[in-house]
């Protein structure tokens, strides 16, 4: 299994429905192979925290491949977290099934 990590911080002033919407949009895609997505704001537990993250399990790299690659999931990339992000980071890490 690969799981993925997303964490990103968000331009000064974005409102929080805008980011609201981009998570959800990300959560929604329904990518073959994909076995879960989790997403969320920062819970504001400690200074310095990126403001969201996202997680997905994938059940080889073959499917993370697809997803990373996949037209819906890239317009969300570029339409939504785009424009209200400063900095995103990603790390894909294989995790024993």
């Amino acid at each position: 299994m690969i799981r993925n990590v997303v964490v990103g911080r968000l331009r000064p002033g974005v409102p929080r429905d805008e980011i609201d919407r981009a998570l959800a949009a990300i959560v929604a895609l329904e990518p073959a192979g994909c076995l879960t997505v989790d997403a969320g704001v920062d819970a504001g537990l400690r200074a310095g925290n990126w403001s969201f993250a996202i997680t997905g399990d994938f059940a080889d790299e073959a499917a993370y491949r697809r997803y990373d690659h996949d037209v819906e999931h890239n317009r969300v990339r570029e339409e939504m977290f785009a424009l209200i992000c400063e900095e995103i980071v990603r790390v894909q890490f294989q995790v024993a099934a």
